[in-house]
């Protein structure tokens, strides 16, 4: 196998990311990452300030939103991330300060740097940076080619004991490649090796080789969309999760097929795979779709019913309501729930008895997606004909 230096991968990667019309950036060191930081955090929030006669932030102004971005943990910095931050001026008016928009996630400034020196325990040079709004979201390192991956990985772990703070505690996502195998995997230090995924495209063919893992993976509105979306911020274990690349195009089919048509769809999973987080996701997503009344996450016996809900509430508490009995299925279709676990049984005795179906015949119209785990013994039947009978504008999606 023929040998490339680090320095040659470094700069591939570098022009290829110019090519995508990244802005480089020369950062040598962390008070030129500060500087940066604030022009690009200006430039983001451009209309914001304008909304009261500014172009720029005041020294003291910064200071604030910089000692708000540096308390708490990497778990607690990766909510603030994705949250606005209510600055109040010195004149008594309040700027929502945006550091990462999530929703036109193209709209974000995407600037590429390398080499970038950090002191910590010690003085760490870092191989390529992404920055989106100023903010390093993204680590990259590399090795030559030749090299085992994993000596990346560990480069990176001991990067998490020497040097990573301030504003590199916002990284959501490394890559490690060495030319010819690439992965990636998001900040979580705890997660181990296995965690680390290639890339493929939705026919699941590997990007491995670091030019074709930068032209689909790092393209700006791909690289926007996985961190605004696709990254998971478990509640439970308190730490990032990212998406493998089939859950990320399974999610993508069931959104387009909600969005573009009334057709059903089938996502096709093995043990193991992530059925619960594909489910998840899916779910809270289409959940925030504006013509989406509710989701229904249905399974088909209790036990399931009770497990899925402690699966969910260990992504995001509070994100979903579960259903004790059809009494509570049926108030729950009643009220602003927007994601909803219950169990076949329940759904069809709502749909069913005359005593429940004339409390929810209001809602019999409206758009409900429906998502059904492993209903195969009971789902197709007479209470699948009598559920979509009586929701007549659903959709249904079945794993």
């Amino acid at each position: 196998m023929s040998t490339q230096s680090e320095a040659a991968l470094e700069a591939g990667l570098i022009a290829t990311l110019r090519q995508m019309d990244y802005e480089y950036v020369q950062i040598v060191e962390e008070d030129n990452l500060y500087a940066n930081f604030k022009r690009q955090l200006e430039i983001h929030n451009r209309k914001r300030l304008e909304e009261h006669g500014r172009t720029e932030f005041t020294a003291e102004e910064f200071e604030k939103i910089l000692i708000y971005l540096e308390g708490g943990t990497r778990f607690e910095k990766a909510k603030k991330l994705r949250d606005l931050y209510p600055l109040d001026t010195a004149d008594g008016q309040r700027i929502w300060v945006e550091f990462l928009n999530r929703q036109q996630w193209c709209q974000n400034e995407f600037q590429v740097s390398n080499q970038i020196t950090v002191e910590g325990r010690k003085k760490c040079r870092y191989d390529v940076t992404i920055l989106i709004n100023g903010l390093p979201l993204v680590q990259i390192e590399l090795k030559r080619r030749g090299v085992e991956l994993k000596q990346a990985y560990n480069q990176i772990q001991r990067y998490h004991k020497t040097s990573f703070h301030g504003l590199f505690d916002y990284i959501q996502l490394f890559v490690i490649s060495n030319g010819v195998n690439t992965r990636y995997f998001a900040n979580n230090p705890n997660s181990g090796y296995k965690f680390t995924f290639n890339w493929t495209d939705a026919a699941n063919h590997p990007f491995n080789e670091l030019d074709k893992f930068a032209g689909f993976f790092l393209e700006k509105c791909t690289l926007g969309k996985i961190i605004g979306k696709y990254i998971v911020l478990h509640e439970g274990d308190k730490c990032l999760m990212v998406l493998r690349p089939y859950q990320f195009y399974a999610v993508e089919k069931i959104l387009d097929r909600v969005q573009n048509s009334n057709d059903n769809g089938y996502i096709w999973h093995t043990t193991g795979a992530g059925k619960t987080l594909t489910s998840f996701k899916a779910a809270q997503l289409v959940s925030e779709l504006d013509d989406v009344d509710k989701v229904m996450f249905v399974v088909d016996r209790h036990d399931l019913d009770t497990q899925t809900q402690s699966e969910y509430e260990a992504f995001e508490p509070g994100a979903v309501d579960s259903t004790e009995n059809t009494d509570e299925l049926v108030k729950r279709l009643q009220s602003n729930s927007k994601i909803i676990i219950t169990t076949i049984q329940k759904l069809n005795a709502a749909v069913s008895k005359t005593w429940y179906s004339s409390k929810i015949d209001a809602i019999r119209h409206s758009r409900i997606v429906m998502i059904f785990d492993e209903c195969h013994r009971s789902h197709f039947g007479d209470s699948h004909k009598k559920i979509m009978k009586f929701f007549d504008n659903s959709s249904l999606n079945l794993e």
